[in-house]
């Protein structure tokens, strides 16, 4: 089908970023943008981010620069306490600014609200990793300005950043002032963030009223300052530095000085521009922080990261830049032949994961990497299923790192499993420094599924890499820990039929409208999951490795008993069926709800967390995110080809996606079973729901997930990828109006290219001497060293044709379609008396 025929992007409103396929292009200043470009043109390395803020620090969203892990604690205050809620709150800290510089020319202020700005464009160029931006001004004296600037937090380098800005006065000579300030913006003012004043969004960070950074000793030298500051109640430390290079263009002299406060420092640089002769200063930045360093080891640390800076041509940072992005596209880039704009937006989506995770260097990933303040700067368990895939098959190093973060989290864990009466270990729902932030537990800490999630992400990646050594390490006390969890929670009993089986109770699956449940059906396949790996780590390690099996028996006081135990829990593992309507309830008592009318439901009183009280969603059959499909994703060998569907037609129809988290899975499985379009259509959800700011919040920090989320809708949707049984299968439904799709994947060491196109599958060894063997539907396909290896492919999976439960969730409306007539099953009456309330204002 050619692109012509495509039905069309599911947004009528899409933002234009240009149509090159490696960089996004934004011309002009529209105010009402400014939170959303914020976040899209922001700079990370995974330790450091710096929102995409104007130089000149007007029109604002939110000011914003934030490090990795530093965080400030507070006492969470519940209005009715009990044994065993989080006590602490975390949040992360807006580190001082060292983005913003002013420019006046003959005493007048650039101002790009008020000044007469004739061009600006900005670009944010994903092999360079930099942003540039290039403006005309006409001053009010009629002279003509340009400024140039170039932006880069470095991969190389995760502590530094750098600022190039060039000053151009075109017509005449001027008296012209740069300032170059660093700005503790988290004490001098409440960070604003968008909207009114009295909305609430849990989705948003939380807000301080008292000082929150302590000044420090400073340094303040020639050209160069830098400043120490400790967080209040976390006691962590943190330091920035600032080095200039001034270049006036010219012999002329000019006058230098240094403003300084704690809070405010600014270099001020003044003299006579000549016409035609550029101005340039470049700003190198150093930021450090430690939860235990003392200030004055923050202050050497960072001159160190600037006298290093300083001792190499400044050309060399910007070369060592291309270089790591260029080995970054070069295993991860994925190509398409597709219709203009999804190229671009592949690409952006991809490079946000790099910026979140790629220097995280043994940190969490935050939901909103660091990129905005939204959640609080929290680890969630989207990192562990949305992200790591990517990682795992693309840099698996990067997704060592990041589990490696959760390892350390483990001593925390098992605290908190002992405070919820059970054994093992309990991963924190939502945290940074490991300890359990989340004060409303049916939504946060109920969600036990994180301790699984975890161990699922660890088992991918050893099957990927078979990285023995790393479980070795203390790895394998992850999967045993919360392979406890499970055995202690769950309980045995004898059912109707007379069959014993092991059950779990008290629970919260992805699902966040449906709490504390039996038997959630995502949470016990799971769970037995976790339970099967931590059995295979425990005898792998006794039968290949003995000495270090005695040592980690003894430290964990483990014995063959408990590791049989396990065994006997995930074969008995409850797993909820219903014959009367022949799908899987989400949980035991699912289908006893009503259902809520989701067509009956106007926009205006959605996401429905924002617009009715929990207990009301709670009563009703109404998911905010894939639960049952995720649950047939991950562990998609055991569900089979009927159960699939008929699953999808009955929960899709039910899914309001109020999650960034369910496009990308909705388009997987919906691609899986059969329906094309409607898989293509919430892929392209989830390709621009940053770019187009769909879920109205992006100006808080970007959807990581979803961005790694967009690689899984490529590979394992598109391309059919799976993994179950330590094995690679492809089984592929490639876009109709898709010429090609192309990608890299590591396997065990091994590099090779998969290519997709409409009649065939194409493997191609890139690195590694070994073969290695894919599954393609029901044959093997060895890759080995020499020529590529090409498979026919008669079709491109099943066509259901059209899908009329599109209408339900996140989609746009086709028509006056019912959104239950794809229910092909019996199921309870759907309410006629939708709990909404008059929307007002």
């Amino acid at each position: 089908m050619s692109h012509e025929s495509f039905d069309g992007p599911v947004t009528e409103l899409r933002r234009d970023f240009g149509d090159d396929p490696w960089r996004l292009v934004s011309r002009g200043i529209d105010p009402a943008l400014a939170g959303q470009d914020e976040s899209i043109f922001a700079l990370a390395n995974g330790y450091l981010g710096m929102r995409g803020n104007y130089e000149e620090g007007l029109p604002l969203g939110s000011h914003g620069t934030f490090l990795n892990g530093l965080h400030e604690t507070w006492r969470i205050q519940h209005a009715e306490n009990a044994y065993g809620f989080a006590e602490h709150g975390q949040t992360i800290v807006n580190v001082p600014d060292t983005k913003t510089i002013r420019i006046y020319v003959d005493d007048e202020r650039l101002n790009l609200q008020s000044s007469e700005i004739l061009d600006i464009h900005r670009v944010l160029d994903l092999r360079e990793g930099t942003l540039t931006r290039t403006l005309l001004w006409l001053t009010p004296t009629g002279k003509r300005v340009r400024v140039e600037t170039r932006r880069m937090v470095s991969f190389a380098s995760r502590h530094l950043a750098t600022i190039e800005m060039r000053v151009t006065v075109l017509d005449a000579d001027a008296e012209v002032t740069v300032s170059s300030l660093i700005v503790n913006r988290q004490d001098l003012g409440r960070v604003h963030t968008e909207g009114p004043a009295d909305t609430f969004d849990p989705r948003q960070t939380n807000q301080f009223t008292e000082r929150i950074l302590d000044p420090g000793p400073a340094v303040h030298s020639g050209d160069r300052s830098v400043l120490s500051f400790r967080v209040r109640d976390s006691r962590m430390t943190l330091g920035v530095g600032v080095d200039h290079h001034f270049d006036s263009g010219t012999d002329d002299e000019w006058r230098h000085r240094i403003d300084k406060s704690h809070d405010r420092v600014r270099h001020v640089y003044q003299g006579t521009a000549r016409a035609g002769r550029t101005v340039q200063i470049v700003k190198t930045s150093a930021y450090h922080h430690s939860a235990t360093a003392a200030l004055s080891e923050m202050l050497d640390r960072c001159i160190h990261s600037l006298n290093s800076a300083a001792a190499e041509p400044r050309d060399v940072r910007w070369e060592r830049q291309r270089e790591y992005l260029a080995a970054f596209w070069d295993r991860s880039d994925v190509r398409v032949d597709a219709e203009p704009g999804v190229q671009q937006a592949i690409r952006w989506n991809l490079f946000q994961v790099a910026q979140a995770s790629a220097r995280a260097d043994g940190r969490g990933i935050p939901a909103k990497g660091l990129t905005g303040s939204g959640y609080s700067g929290h680890y969630f368990w989207d990192t562990e299923i949305y992200v790591l895939p990517f990682l795992t098959y693309t840099s698996p190093f990067w997704a060592r790192n990041a589990l490696r973060a959760r390892q350390r989290m483990l001593p925390q864990a098992r605290v908190r499993a002992a405070m919820l009466n059970e054994n093992g270990a309990l991963f924190p729902w939502r945290t940074i420094n490991g300890e359990e932030a989340s004060a409303y537990y049916a939504a946060g800490t109920a969600g036990y599924h994180i301790n699984a999630d975890i161990t699922y992400a660890l088992a991918r990646y050893v099957a990927a890499t078979g990285d023995l050594e790393y479980v070795l390490s203390g790895a394998s006390d992850v999967a045993i820990e919360t392979a406890r969890l499970w055995a202690s929670l769950g309980f045995w009993r004898r059912g109707a039929d007379g069959v014993e089986c092991f059950h779990i109770h008290g629970v919260t699956g992805p699902d966040e409208y449906t709490t504390v449940v039996n038997d959630n059906l995502f949470t016990n396949v799971m769970a037995r999951f976790n339970l099967r790996f931590a059995v295979e780590v425990a005898r792998r390690i006794a039968a290949e490795a003995p000495e270090e099996y005695g040592v980690l028996a003894d430290r964990l006081n483990l014995t063959p008993e408990e590791i049989d135990a396990w065994e006997r829990a995930a074969d008995g593992m409850a797993v909820p069926y219903s014959e009367d309507h022949g799908i899987h309830p989400q949980d035991a008592h699912f289908l006893e709800r009503e259902v809520w009318d989701l067509a009956a439901t106007p926009p205006e009183q959605k996401p429905l967390l924002l617009h009715f009280h929990p207990l009301v969603i709670y009563r009703f059959q109404v998911l905010k995110q894939a639960d049952v499909v995720l649950a047939m994703l991950l562990a998609s060998d055991e569900f089979d080809e009927e159960q699939k569907r008929r699953n999808f037609d009955y929960y899709d129809a039910l899914t309001t996606g109020d999650s960034t988290l369910s496009a990308v899975v909705q388009s997987i499985v919906a691609a899986e079973v059969g329906y094309r379009d409607l898989a293509y259509r919430y892929f392209e959800h989830a390709l621009r729901v940053d770019l187009d700011d769909l879920h109205h919040n992006a100006a808080d920090g970007l959807h990581i997930a979803s961005t790694g989320g967009v690689w899984m809708a490529l590979v394992q949707g598109f391309a059919g990828m799976r993994d179950a049984g330590r094995q690679l299968s492809f089984d592929p439904r490639l876009p109709d109006h898709w010429g090609s799709l192309e990608f890299r994947l590591e396997w065990r060491g091994q590099r090779f290219e998969v290519r997709l196109e409409r009649e065939r599958m194409i493997f191609t060894l890139l690195e590694g001497e070994k073969p290695v063997v894919v599954r393609v539907r029901d044959s093997d396909v060895r890759i080995a060293p020499g020529a590529p290896v090409e498979v026919v492919m008669a079709d491109q999976g099943p066509n259901l044709g059209a899908f009329a439960g599109l209408s339900a969730g996140i989609l746009p409306r086709d028509g006056d379609e019912d959104p239950m007539a794809n229910l092909t099953v019996e199921v309870p009456v759907v309410t006629t008396a939708i709990p909404t309330r008059p929307v007002t204002g």
